[in-house]
Protein backbone atom coordinates (compact mmCIF):
# COMPACT_ATOMS: atom_id res chain seq x y z
CA UNK A 1 0.00 0.00 0.00
CA UNK A 2 1.47 3.51 -0.88
CA UNK A 3 1.72 6.00 1.69
CA UNK A 4 3.55 9.45 1.63
CA UNK A 5 3.33 12.41 3.56
CA UNK A 6 1.06 14.78 2.21
CA UNK A 7 3.07 18.53 1.98
CA UNK A 8 -0.03 20.36 0.59
CA UNK A 9 -1.57 22.24 2.90
CA UNK A 10 -4.94 21.51 1.00
CA UNK A 11 -4.22 17.96 1.02
CA UNK A 12 -3.49 17.63 4.72
CA UNK A 13 -6.69 20.14 5.98
CA UNK A 14 -8.37 17.79 3.87
CA UNK A 15 -7.28 14.00 4.78
CA UNK A 16 -7.12 15.33 8.36
CA UNK A 17 -10.51 16.15 8.13
CA UNK A 18 -12.00 12.64 6.63
CA UNK A 19 -9.78 11.41 9.57
CA UNK A 20 -11.87 13.10 11.94
CA UNK A 21 -14.99 12.19 10.55
CA UNK A 22 -14.75 9.08 9.28
CA UNK A 23 -12.01 7.85 12.17
CA UNK A 24 -9.68 5.26 11.13
CA UNK A 25 -9.80 1.60 12.19
CA UNK A 26 -6.93 -0.41 12.55
CA UNK A 27 -6.15 -1.18 9.06
CA UNK A 28 -3.95 2.11 7.05
CA UNK A 29 -5.67 4.47 5.52
CA UNK A 30 -4.71 5.04 1.45
CA UNK A 31 -2.47 7.90 3.07
CA UNK A 32 -0.85 8.75 5.40
CA UNK A 33 -0.52 11.90 6.31
CA UNK A 34 1.43 13.48 9.33
CA UNK A 35 0.27 16.76 10.62
CA UNK A 36 3.16 18.02 12.64
CA UNK A 37 1.35 21.30 12.83
CA UNK A 38 -1.94 20.88 13.81
CA UNK A 39 -2.32 21.56 17.57
CA UNK A 40 -5.14 19.20 18.26
CA UNK A 41 -3.18 15.81 16.09
CA UNK A 42 -0.04 16.89 18.02
CA UNK A 43 -2.10 17.25 21.45
CA UNK A 44 -3.24 13.56 20.76
CA UNK A 45 0.19 12.45 19.84
CA UNK A 46 2.03 13.92 22.46
CA UNK A 47 -0.88 11.82 24.80
CA UNK A 48 -0.40 8.41 23.20
CA UNK A 49 3.49 9.09 23.35
CA UNK A 50 3.55 9.72 27.00
CA UNK A 51 0.84 6.42 27.43
CA UNK A 52 2.78 4.26 25.13
CA UNK A 53 6.56 5.40 23.88
CA UNK A 54 7.70 7.73 27.00
CA UNK A 55 9.02 4.83 29.03
CA UNK A 56 11.48 3.30 26.66
CA UNK A 57 11.93 6.50 24.05
CA UNK A 58 12.05 9.04 26.75
CA UNK A 59 9.78 11.88 28.08
CA UNK A 60 12.05 14.17 26.21
CA UNK A 61 12.43 11.69 23.09
CA UNK A 62 16.09 11.36 23.99
CA UNK A 63 16.01 7.70 23.73
CA UNK A 64 17.64 5.35 26.20
CA UNK A 65 22.18 5.10 26.69
CA UNK A 66 24.37 3.57 24.39
CA UNK A 67 21.36 3.34 21.51
CA UNK A 68 23.43 2.37 18.37
CA UNK A 69 25.23 -0.79 20.25
CA UNK A 70 23.32 -4.07 21.46
CA UNK A 71 22.58 -4.83 24.85
CA UNK A 72 23.41 -7.71 26.59
CA UNK A 73 20.34 -9.51 25.33
CA UNK A 74 22.28 -8.30 21.50
CA UNK A 75 18.82 -6.13 20.99
CA UNK A 76 19.13 -2.49 20.47
CA UNK A 77 18.07 -0.12 22.97
CA UNK A 78 15.28 2.41 22.13
CA UNK A 79 16.94 5.11 19.99
CA UNK A 80 15.87 8.90 20.35
CA UNK A 81 13.46 10.16 18.21
CA UNK A 82 14.98 13.63 19.34
CA UNK A 83 16.84 14.88 16.42
CA UNK A 84 19.88 13.81 17.60
CA UNK A 85 18.49 10.40 16.47
CA UNK A 86 17.63 8.82 13.41
CA UNK A 87 13.90 8.54 13.06
CA UNK A 88 13.87 11.93 10.76
CA UNK A 89 16.31 10.09 8.07
CA UNK A 90 12.91 7.38 7.54
CA UNK A 91 10.16 8.83 5.10
CA UNK A 92 6.54 8.61 7.38
CA UNK A 93 5.34 5.64 5.61
CA UNK A 94 8.19 3.25 6.65
CA UNK A 95 7.76 5.02 10.12
CA UNK A 96 4.19 4.10 10.40
CA UNK A 97 5.14 0.52 9.41
CA UNK A 98 7.29 0.52 11.74
CA UNK A 99 5.24 1.26 14.65
CA UNK A 100 2.39 -0.69 13.51
CA UNK A 101 3.92 -3.72 12.10
CA UNK A 102 7.32 -4.03 13.79
CA UNK A 103 10.91 -4.20 12.13
CA UNK A 104 10.37 -7.71 11.47
CA UNK A 105 7.72 -7.22 8.89
CA UNK A 106 9.64 -3.85 7.86
CA UNK A 107 12.44 -6.01 6.60
CA UNK A 108 11.03 -9.32 5.83
CA UNK A 109 12.54 -10.92 8.87
CA UNK A 110 10.16 -12.98 10.82
CA UNK A 111 12.42 -13.96 13.29
CA UNK A 112 13.70 -10.71 13.82
CA UNK A 113 13.95 -9.79 17.34
CA UNK A 114 13.69 -6.40 18.59
CA UNK A 115 11.80 -4.86 22.11
CA UNK A 116 9.65 -2.61 19.90
CA UNK A 117 6.15 -3.37 20.54
CA UNK A 118 4.10 -4.11 17.61
CA UNK A 119 1.00 -1.62 18.00
CA UNK A 120 -1.38 -3.47 15.32
CA UNK A 121 -4.39 -3.76 17.09
CA UNK A 122 -3.09 -1.96 20.20
CA UNK A 123 -2.77 1.33 18.96
CA UNK A 124 -5.44 3.01 15.66
CA UNK A 125 -4.09 4.80 12.74
CA UNK A 126 -5.07 8.36 13.91
CA UNK A 127 -3.50 7.15 17.39
CA UNK A 128 0.06 5.77 15.64
CA UNK A 129 -0.16 9.15 13.07
CA UNK A 130 -0.64 11.92 15.86
CA UNK A 131 2.09 10.42 17.41
CA UNK A 132 4.42 10.77 14.37
CA UNK A 133 3.16 13.93 14.00
CA UNK A 134 3.98 15.20 17.32
CA UNK A 135 7.22 14.04 17.03
CA UNK A 136 7.63 15.40 14.01
CA UNK A 137 6.33 18.56 15.31
CA UNK A 138 10.10 18.87 17.71
CA UNK A 139 12.13 18.54 15.22
CA UNK A 140 13.94 22.15 14.37
CA UNK A 141 12.47 23.35 10.79
CA UNK A 142 15.52 22.27 8.87
CA UNK A 143 15.42 18.46 9.61
CA UNK A 144 11.38 18.62 9.45
CA UNK A 145 12.41 20.46 5.49
CA UNK A 146 14.65 17.55 5.18
CA UNK A 147 12.09 15.12 6.50
CA UNK A 148 9.12 16.77 3.94
CA UNK A 149 11.85 15.82 1.26
CA UNK A 150 12.12 12.60 1.63
CA UNK A 151 8.07 12.27 0.79
CA UNK A 152 8.81 14.37 -2.29
CA UNK A 153 11.21 11.29 -3.57
CA UNK A 154 8.36 8.58 -3.08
Amino acid sequence: MNRTVTLGLGAAVLAGAAALAFGWGTSAPAQTVLMPSDPDVVALGQAVYVENCASCHGANLDGQPNWRSPGPDGRLPAPPHDETGHTWHHDGDTLFQLTKYGTGALIGDPDYQSNMPIYEGVLTDEEIIAVLSYIKSTWPQDIRDHHDALANRQ
